[in-house]
C-alpha cells in the first residue's frame, strides 16, 4: 500500500511539473508569435523602404542620363546638341 502511495504522489508530482511547463510554454509561445507579427510588420515596413529607394535610384538614373556628371557634362552638352540638330532637320523635312 506504501509503494502505491509513493506511486500516485511521483505521479502528481510529475502531472504538477509537466503543467506548469505547459503553462510556461504557452505563454512563451504567445510571447513568440507576438515577436514574429512585429517582425513581419518591419519586414513590410522595409521592403516598402527599399521600393521607394528603388524608384528614387531609378528617378536619379534618368536625371543623371540627361544632365550627366562632371565628368560627362561636356558629352552630354554634345549629346543634346546632336539631338537638337536632329529634331531640326525632321522639322525642315517636315516643312518642306
Amino acid at each position: 500500500m506504501n509503494n502505491l502511495s509513493q506511486i500516485v504522489d511521483l505521479l502528481e508530482s510529475n502531472v504538477s511539473e509537466l503543467l506548469l511547463k505547459n503553462e510556461t510554454l504557452i505563454k512563451e509561445n504567445i510571447s513568440l508569435k507576438q515577436q514574429n507579427k512585429n517582425l513581419i510588420s518591419q519586414i513590410t515596413d522595409q521592403e516598402g523602404y527599399i521600393n521607394d529607394l528603388k524608384d528614387k535610384y531609378e528617378s536619379l538614373k534618368v536625371a543623371n542620363a540627361i544632365v550627366g556628371s562632371k565628368e560627362d557634362v561636356h558629352f552630354t552638352k554634345l549629346k543634346i546638341n546632336t539631338l537638337i540638330r536632329e529634331i531640326d532637320k525632321c522639322i525642315a523635312q517636315l516643312s518642306e
